[in-house]
C-alpha cells in the first residue's frame, strides 16, 4: 500500500517558524514531523508515498534528497502555484495510485501511535470507499456516526452547522447519532477519484458530506492511542513529552 502525507499547508498556527520554513520542518525532539511520519508509515509497512508541496516546497524536497527518504521512496506532488486543500491536493496525486485497490492520506502535522495496520485491515475486510480514523476527545467540529458505525454527516457544535446525509435524518435517528473527532488520517478505496465532483481547491471532508448518503464510510475509533495535531508553537512542546 502507498501514502500521500499532505504537506502543503502554510501552516500558520506554527508562525513564526512558518514565515521561513515549512511546517513539515517543525522539529519534535530533534527530528521533523516528515521525518516522524515517514518512519511511522514505514512501521506500519508503508515505504512508498507521495509528498504535496507548496510552501517553501524547496527546504522540503532537500530534506528528503538530503535524508535519501529516511529509507522510503518518495514522490513530490508539485502545488507551488496553488495549493489545493485536502480534497484537490489528493486528486492532483491521483496518479500515483493508478495500480492501488486502496491507500493511505495522512496531514504531516498529526502524530500518533495509531495501529495503523489494524485500520487498514478494518478497511480491507470491510470494504468501505473509506475508513477514518477517530477519537472520542472533544472538540468543535465533529463526524457524526449511525449505530452501525456508517458516516452519516458532519457538525460544527459551535455555530451548530450540519452537512451531509444527517441532514434527511428525522430527530429521532439524529438523537442517535454519535459525535466523533477526526483525526487527519484516512484508507481510501481508490474508485473514490471516479466520483469526486469537486474540481481544484476543495477539502476532503466536503467529498465524504456528498458521498457518505450513497457509499459507506466508517470509522476507525483508536481513542486508546496518542494523538497531537502539532499546528502550534505550545503542542510541539506538548508533543516532546509524548514522541522521543
Amino acid at each position: 500500500m502507498k501514502a500521500l502525507l499532505l504537506a502543503a499547508g502554510l501552516g500558520t498556527r506554527l508562525q513564526p517558524f512558518t514565515l521561513h520554513h515549512p511546517k513539515a520542518l517543525a522539529m519534535v525532539n530533534g527530528k521533523t514531523l516528515l521525518q516522524r511520519n515517514v518512519e511511522y508509515l514505514q512501521q506500519q509497512g508503508i515505504t512508498e508515498l507521495i509528498v504535496n508541496v507548496h510552501h517553501f516546497p524547496d527546504q522540503i524536497i532537500n530534506a528528503i534528497e538530503v535524508n535519501k527518504g529516511w529509507g522510503s521512496t518518495i514522490s513530490i506532488s508539485d502545488e507551488t502555484h496553488t495549493v489545493l486543500e485536502t480534497g484537490g491536493g489528493m486528486q492532483k496525486a491521483a496518479w500515483y495510485f493508478e495500480k492501488e485497490e486502496s491507500f493511505v492520506v495522512m496531514n504531516v502535522d498529526m502524530l500518533t501511535t495509531m495501529p495503523l495496520a489494524e485500520m487498514i485491515q478494518q478497511h480491507e475486510t470491510n470494504k468501505p470507499l473509506a475508513t477514518l480514523a477517530i477519537t472520542d476527545r472533544t472538540s468543535s467540529r465533529y463526524l457524526l456516526f449511525d449505530a452501525q458505525n456508517k458516516l452519516c454527516g458532519w457538525r460544527n457544535t459551535a455555530t451548530l452547522e450540519q452537512k451531509g446525509a444527517v441532514l434527511d435524518y428525522n430527530e429521532i435517528q439524529k438523537q442517535a447519532l454519535s459525535q466523533k473527532a477526526f483525526s487527519g488520517i484516512h484508507v481510501i478505496n481508490t474508485k473514490i477519484f471516479n466520483l469526486i465532483q469537486q474540481q481544484g481547491k476543495f477539502s476532503l471532508i466536503d467529498v465524504y458530506m456528498n458521498l457518505c448518503g450513497s457509499h459507506t464510510i466508517e470509522g476507525f475509533n483508536h481513542s486508546d492511542s496518542l494523538l497531537i495535531d502539532v499546528g502550534k508553537p505550545e503542542s510541539i512542546v506538548k508533543a516532546e513529552g509524548l514522541f522521543m
